[in-house]
């Protein structure tokens, strides 16, 4: 990376930054109670606001959100008549899922291979370490030439909504001229990326009963409806032979244009086993960005361990639908449930929760921010171009701060790139893209500033 104040700032503090990292990976921050101690996330909320505070941040606070957990917040005055920036983070992270599938203990940030591995080293702890990395050196730089709000959720990875409900109540605390999200991540590693797009989402509790309890699979078995066995064919009308998804409905055509994503990248992203098919048609770009994707996160049956010779009485699963821009999340939950009711076999008995759900996000790539993030990722990235993307996640905060303040531009950055393996084991982080990053953040602020001024 060519040189400048600001990037030499950057890179003196690595070191702090990997350290406060570690402090922040600590926290077993999982936003369930039933897995990890509601004590873990309050620690990581109020890690959050003693580095706010440090930073001279005024009216830091800790959120009380209407699902149980705690966003916190803070803000940065600027000079007079500069405009405010909101930088989003998240510092709830997903479970860590098989612990001795994990190389190094997952809620300890360890480095191997120039890679620094913890569960939420990249989503999102390391994003609110960018923040502060990018803030860091403008203040040792000659100050942050805009006003800044700090908002990081305590519960994204549930899906539960509390931050957009409480935004919703308090609809003045968190407008602002532009908001940088900043948990999405680059296409690939070291191609600076700005995310456009992103798939809404869906959850869905299914649950069929079809007896009073559980049947000799001898005596009762070809006759007796199998709760478990109409779960099976419930969900295998999801998909169509190709593994494309099939909701009554609910369109599934879409194109994708601007930049592809090759096969072959995707397999080796997805570490797709050698002769497995992809599934789906269209390109791998349409597939991800600009489509449904339905996914079966979990089912509630007998293991296979223990199992005994039964038919079963009632069996349930979670389902997940990802809902592609220019789709109203609200009509695709319509149209799911009616399918499941439709496509329900034997008249078993079904019942349906939803548990979840986020709209999709379509940003304008014309605002002056984005021109400002070019330049930005142009000096941090020599010799690349800003490119634009999607991404098949999702983000419900965004379409609620669109609807709260449509006049704001929107961009969405991070640390997420394919390498992360987000909400997998061994997630990590690399500590080459979170300077880069925030040595553009960093210029973003300083070149949004300018274009507002101009």
């Amino acid at each position: 990376m060519s040189q400048n104040p600001i990037a030499e700032t950057i890179a003196s503090l690595m070191p702090r930054a990997k350290a406060e990292l570690t402090e922040l990976v600590a926290f077993q921050s999982v936003a369930d109670w039933a897995q990890f101690p509601k004590s873990e996330s309050e620690g990581a909320a109020n890690w959050v606001a003693d580095a706010l505070r440090a930073e001279g941040f005024q009216d830091v606070a800790l959120l009380d959100t209407p699902d149980g957990t705690q966003s916190v917040y803070g803000f940065l005055p600027g000079p007079e008549g500069a405009p405010t920036v909101l930088l989003y983070a998240h510092y709830d992270v997903q479970p860590p899922l098989d612990d001795d599938a994990w190389v190094s203990p997952a809620f300890e940030l360890t480095e191997r291979d120039g890679r620094w591995y913890g569960r939420g080293a990249a989503d999102c702890k390391g994003g609110f370490i960018m923040h502060l990395l990018a803030l860091r050196a403008l203040k040792a730089n000659g100050g942050v030439p805009v006003a800044v709000k700090v908002i990081v959720e305590g519960s994204e990875e549930q899906g539960t909504g509390g931050l957009q409900q409480y935004a919703e109540a308090h609809p003045e605390l968190l407008a602002a001229d532009t908001i940088v999200i900043g948990d999405a991540g680059n296409f690939r590693l070291g191609l600076p990326t700005v995310t456009a797009t992103l798939r809404g989402m869906t959850l869905v509790k299914v649950k069929i009963d079809t007896l009073g309890g559980n049947l000799h699979s001898g005596m009762f078995g070809g006759v007796a409806p199998d709760a478990l066995a109409a779960l099976i064919r419930l969900l295998d009308s999801l998909r169509s032979a190709d593994g494309s998804t099939t909701v009554d409905g609910l369109a599934s055509d879409a194109v994708w244009e601007g930049l592809q994503y090759p096969e072959a990248d995707f397999r080796a992203d997805a570490k797709v086993l050698d002769g497995v098919g992809l599934i789906g048609e269209g390109t791998i770009a349409d597939r991800l960005w600009a489509r449904p994707a339905v996914t079966v996160l979990g089912i509630d049956c007998p293991p296979v361990i223990g199992a005994t010779p039964s038919v079963h009485a009632s069996a349930g699963a979670l389902i997940s639908l990802r809902v592609p821009p220019g789709v109203d999340t609200a009509e695709a939950i319509k149209l799911l449930e009616a399918h499941l009711i439709a496509h329900t076999p034997w008249q078993a008995q079904l019942e349906l929760e939803v548990v979840g759900q986020g709209q999709p996000f379509q940003a304008d790539t014309s605002s002056p921010a984005y021109a400002s993030m070019a330049a930005a990722m142009q000096v941090a990235y020599p010799g690349q171009e800003m490119q634009v993307s999607g991404m098949g996640g999702s983000i419900p905060l965004c379409n609620t701060l669109t609807s709260l303040y449509p006049e704001a531009e929107m961009l969405l950055i991070g640390l997420s790139e394919p390498e992360a393996q987000i909400h997998a084991v061994n997630e990590s982080v690399s500590p080459e893209e979170l300077e880069r990053l925030s040595v553009a953040e960093a210029l973003f602020l300083v070149n949004y500033a300018e274009s507002k001024r101009a």
